[in-house]
């Protein structure tokens, strides 16, 4: 199909789904910059492009990871200081920029101010910085120890897998949500487990690196809603777009809610009784969030993300204390 025919399909897409004539001028000029020659760099914008918001799971899940060994944290601050610089501000950020460069022309449409799709940052700039991100990263993660190293070799590959060719793994959510939950979380907590030991989890941690990273597909599923509109025309097929809005958001809360279950049966069987209950008490805490969230998920899902997976991640750093040898 010629690009002329292309870009009036786009934008008769655009009209029925009921954006006003601004927006839909807006996400037009966005789809000329996310393609357009050149490099280009606005020093305010990389920031941005890095995401700082979503460095939290990984830096805490790390942070999960040091915790649940036992080991003195202040004999091992150097250690946990590098590990979540390692986690957020260059992995998760190297994530971000690399996702940002394969969606541009999705984020055209979902979210045009993003920088590049707002023509502050070049798709050339965009790799530069993700290259920067990769090799600083590596260079922490050395300082570690080489087999950190080479989990951040497997991180960059996961996010490569996750946003670009051939597996593009997020045009199914089913998958890519997966794919995000056990980078952000389960290889970020036992990596934070071996940083301190150099040695093997326990089962316990392993155990609960898994059960949190199947939780967080259920985050990553809320954070989906945003995108609804671009994820249709764009045929990315995220869970809210395959689902609808309301299974969507009930199979989210479920699955957060079955990884803390099964957390406070961990709990339960380390005999960690008052870990148990104030894990218990964030869990019913979200139960009504979570009838707000589903009565309308696409307004409350940035909500409940800001607030109730809060009470989540809570219940994550519970969970590695009970654990605690």
């Amino acid at each position: 199909m010629p690009q002329t025919d292309i870009q009036q399909a786009l934008s008769e897409k655009l009209r029925r789904s009921g954006i006003s004539d601004s927006r839909r001028e807006l996400i037009a000029e966005a789809l000329d910059n996310v393609n357009r020659p050149g490099f280009r760099i606005e020093p305010g914008a990389i920031l941005p492009l890095m995401k700082p918001v979503t460095w939290f799971p990984p830096m805490w899940a790390f942070a999960c990871g040091v915790v649940s060994t036992g080991e003195s944290i202040t004999d091992n601050w150097s250690i946990l200081l590098r590990g979540v610089i390692l986690a957020g501000p260059l992995m998760c950020a190297m994530s971000q920029t690399m996702n940002d460069y394969f969606d541009r022309e999705v984020d055209a449409i979902n979210e045009p101010e993003r920088p590049i799709p707002s023509g502050k940052i070049s798709k050339s700039a965009s790799w530069l910085i993700t290259f920067s991100l990769i090799v600083t990263g590596f260079l922490v993660a050395l300082s570690i120890h080489p087999y950190v190293m080479a989990i951040a070799f497997v991180g960059v590959l996961m996010s490569h897998a996750y946003s670009g060719p051939p597996l593009r793994a997020k045009r199914n959510g089913w998958f890519g949500n997966l794919i995000v939950g056990l980078a952000y979380e389960g290889v970020a907590w036992l990596t934070g487990s071996f940083a301190i030991t150099q040695g093997i989890p326990s089962a316990e941690t392993i155990a609960l690196a898994l059960i949190f990273s199947l939780g967080a597909h259920g985050i990553m599923t809320l954070n989906d809603f945003k995108s609804i509109v671009g994820d249709n025309i764009r045929k990315v097929a995220s869970i809210p777009v395959q689902l609808g809005e309301r299974r969507a958001a009930i199979l989210a809360a479920a699955v957060m809610d079955l990884a803390q279950v099964a957390a406070m049966g961990i709990l339960l069987y380390k005999g960690s009784t008052t870990m148990l209950a104030i894990a218990g008490v964030l869990l019913i805490a979200q139960l009504p969030m979570q009838r707000i969230l589903i009565a309308n998920p696409r307004e409350k899902a940035v909500w409940y993300n800001a607030f109730g997976t809060l009470l989540y991640v809570l219940s994550m750093m519970v969970a590695a204390v009970g654990i605690r040898p």
